[in-house]
């Protein structure tokens, strides 16, 4: 749903690294914008379990791409919609990544982008993740409300986010799936999903595919490029959710009106050794006050940025591959991380594994931590100007060990929604229709109705831009929108206007420095017996960045990891990147 500040998405955890789940204010943009020939397996599925799936040496071209011709067939071809112009254009940057459009309020006469009721009123179950309170089902008026303009019947039934992933293993062994449900890629790799996806959920290739999403003008809005991570065994099964041109793991955030009391000027800050003297600056322990929170992330998600290692795979200068874990970059993050933690400088609390984060950092006992950018939103901005009306978080500019950052970027979506098999092919039309309407841009008629049901009861225009009334913050919440979306836009919220303006400043000079890794945008399932092999040196990871243990104790969990499996796995992804490309040309 639309409910933050800078960019209109649905909203998960951000300490996940795999597909970079962002969304900063209000995002309604996912504009991952061109298809640059996804040379390369892209899309088609490669799993561990009995081979390569789906993939054949069919249209393998000599420069590392395979498959193109099989891509080109089953990507939907895309038609950007024109119809509503943004106050501030997106900006291109390097790699094709692109900061989202910004819209400072919502058009004055939103277009009509859907004629008449998609529906056929049909009854379909769903099932989508959502972090925070889940309304009751029963007699919930925004359901009710959109259901109406749909002309179906859809069972909206929130899961909590934090478990969700937890909850499909099970579903799938007992083939009780939804007809409608919301997976991002990080939460298939315990469903052999390769497989599976063929065997659960509809080829929507002979719908979408070329010029058959013509059908569909919101859905063919969408970029190429956004869908091509929903393609797997050379076929299309996923609807793109929460596509962006810029899809990063987070960034590092600071307090400008902290900064601005001690006369710090954050521009300065450009790398570790920088933010190590903040650290001794900033730090009152007597006072309440540590300059840092967790500055590193599960699994170095974030010290990445900082010391240029990948969030997985990568080549080395041989062109061999290898693992975040045996970096140098990592070893170097390790210990920075620790130092900062022996000197004092980061809050107790953190080091002691507490996950409140933002509320240290609200409250002023932390000045500057690391974490997803859908922290950064009008959510944040209306929390923080309660207790202290002077309340500002900004992001550093890109931060690097050697003055030449680097920000690893995602696939074009990191979620994705897929249909049940069992549907009738009038089903899938009918879902499709629906899919259409859901996906209308930022500034129609129908997304409004999507993202806030009906205006007067759920929601009225303040400042230009809807906010929900009191009844409907206890119904609505973001739920449709995981079952398909339109690009992403950043939009204001509760009259926070500036939020959207220093997101989308942030972001313009973020996506300049835009890098991929091996294996971007494609679907690599590592073999099933490898699964658990990383959690020893995770929580390795963690122990050495608070001090708890040592770097030597990192280095024997590396060997260990490479003995139970992660010299086989890097086997594994060589024989599919000789076979079908490392991804680097999509």
């Amino acid at each position: 749903m639309a409910g933050t500040g800078g960019a209109t998405r649905p909203y998960g955890p951000t300490d996940q690294t795999n597909d970079f789940p962002e969304g900063a204010c209000v995002n309604q943009s996912f504009d991952r914008r061109r298809f640059l020939a996804l040379v390369g397996l892209g899309a088609a599925a490669v799993t561990g379990s009995g081979g390569l799936a789906g993939c054949t040496s069919k249209g393998t071209s000599g420069d590392g791409g395979t498959n193109a011709g099989e891509l080109s067939r089953v990507l939907p071809r895309y038609i950007p919609n024109t119809s509503v112009k943004a106050d501030i254009q997106s900006i291109t940057g390097k790699n094709g990544a692109s900061s989202d459009p910004i819209f400072l309020k919502y058009p004055d006469s939103p277009v009509t982008t859907v004629s008449g009721v998609p529906g056929k009123g049909g009854s379909y179950t769903t099932m989508t993740p959502l972090w925070g309170s889940i309304p009751p089902s029963s007699g919930n008026p925004y359901y009710e409300a959109v259901n109406r303009a749909l002309g179906a019947t859809f069972t909206m039934q929130p899961a909590d986010g934090n478990t969700y992933g937890d909850k499909l293993p099970p579903l799938f062994a007992a083939d009780k799936l939804p007809d409608w449900i919301q997976m991002a890629p990080w939460m298939t790799t315990k469903l052999n999903f390769a497989k599976a996806v063929g065997e659960k959920f509809v080829d929507l290739s002979p719908y979408l595919a070329g010029n058959a999403i013509e059908a569909y003008p919101n859905l063919a809005n969408i970029p190429s490029s956004a869908w091509a991570a929903g393609v797997w065994n050379g076929k299309l099964y996923g609807f793109p959710v929460s596509s962006t041109g810029f899809n990063s793991a987070g960034t590092y955030f600071y307090r400008k009106d902290i900064f601005d009391q001690l006369g710090i000027a954050a521009d300065g800050i450009k790398g570790p050794d920088d933010l190590t003297a903040l650290g001794k600056q900033l730090t009152d322990a007597k006072g309440g006050r540590w300059a840092f929170d967790d500055m590193f992330g599960g699994g170095g998600a974030y010290a990445a940025q900082i010391f240029k290692f990948p969030l997985s795979w990568d080549l080395d200068s041989a062109g061999k591959l290898i693992h975040k874990y045996e970096t140098e970059g990592m070893l170097a993050a390790l210990d920075w991380h620790q130092k900062l933690v022996k000197a004092g400088y980061v809050h107790p609390d953190a080091v002691a594994g507490n996950t409140e984060t933002d509320q240290r950092f609200r409250s002023g006992k932390v000045v500057c931590h690391a974490g997803g950018v859908g922290a950064w939103n009008s959510d944040d901005a209306v929390s923080g100007t309660s207790a202290n009306p002077r309340y500002n978080r900004q992001a550093f500019k890109a931060l690097s060990i050697d003055g030449q950052p680097e920000v690893e970027i995602g696939s074009g979506a990191g979620w994705f929604s897929y249909l049940n098999k069992r549907l009738s092919d009038d089903q899938i039309k009918e879902c499709l229709a629906v899919a259409n309407y859901l996906a209308a841009p930022y500034g129609s008629k129908e997304w409004l109705a999507v993202n806030f049901g009906t205006e007067g009861d759920l929601y009225e225009m303040k400042d230009g831009n809807p906010a929900l009334t009191e009844k409907g913050s206890k119904y609505v919440a973001t739920s449709y929108q995981w079952l398909a979306s339109p690009p992403s836009v950043v939009v204001p919220k509760a009259g926070f206007v500036q939020v959207a303006k220093d997101f989308g400043a942030w972001q313009a000079q973020a996506v300049q420095y835009a890098v991929k890794r091996v294996f971007f945008g494609m679907n690599v399932t590592d073999p099933a017996q490898y699964a658990t092999i990383d959690q020893p040196v995770v929580d390795t990871i963690t122990d050495v960045r608070f001090g708890r243990k040592t770097l030597q104790d990192y280095k024997n969990a590396v060997e260990t990891w490479r003995k139970a499996g992660g010299n086989a796995m890097r086997d594994f992804r060589k024989s599919v990147m000789d076979r079908y490309g490392t991804g680097l040309n999509s």
